[in-house]
This record gives structure tokens, sequence and C-alpha cells, in this order.
């Protein structure tokens, strides 16, 4: 069992396949090749948000980068990503 940390709260444990860091992966967005740092969860959690959109993981991130673009100011893609990936969970626990 992972090592767990204890405080008053609920108990906090690491995540299943630990604590992993950024993977670059190459995406053509808009005919562009562009590279992309993130961990193994988003990566994951992006595939199974393309997966329920019936949309190629290429085109739901040219989805997201078409609303980052327009932000003020705009953040990078990686991060652009991570918040609208977060913003969905949280989005779905509500319902």
């Amino acid at each position: 069992m992972p090592e767990q940390v204890r405080h008053d709260g609920p108990m906090i444990i690491p995540p299943p396949d630990g604590f992993r860091g950024p993977v670059k992966r190459s995406v053509t967005i808009a005919g562009h090749e562009t590279s992309i740092s993130l961990e193994p969860v988003f990566w994951r959690a992006l595939e199974a948000a393309a997966a329920t959109r019936n949309l190629p993981l290429n085109a739901l991130i040219a989805e997201v980068d078409a609303l980052r673009i327009v932000a003020e100011p705009p953040p990078n893609l990686a991060s652009a990503l991570r918040t609208w990936l977060f913003t969905i969970k949280i989005e779905n626990q509500s319902q």
C-alpha cells in the first residue's frame, strides 16, 4: 500500500501510478506541428475527453487552442489544456 500522510482529515495518498513528470508529444494544430509537455495523467484525461466527444486528440487540442488564443492574456497551451481538463472535471462532479 502507498505511504500515507497523517492529518486530521481524510487520508491523502499518492496517485496510483505515482507522481510523474511531463511527457512531450507532438501534435498538429491547423496544419502546424507543435509539441506539448503534459504529465501522463493529463494525456490520459485528454484522450478520454476526445473519445467522449468522438474527436481525434489533435482536433480536441485545436478546439482548446482556439479558445485559448482569444483569452487576455492567452496562457501557454499546456496550461490551457490543464485548466480546461480541471474545469470539465469539476463541472462533471457537480452534476
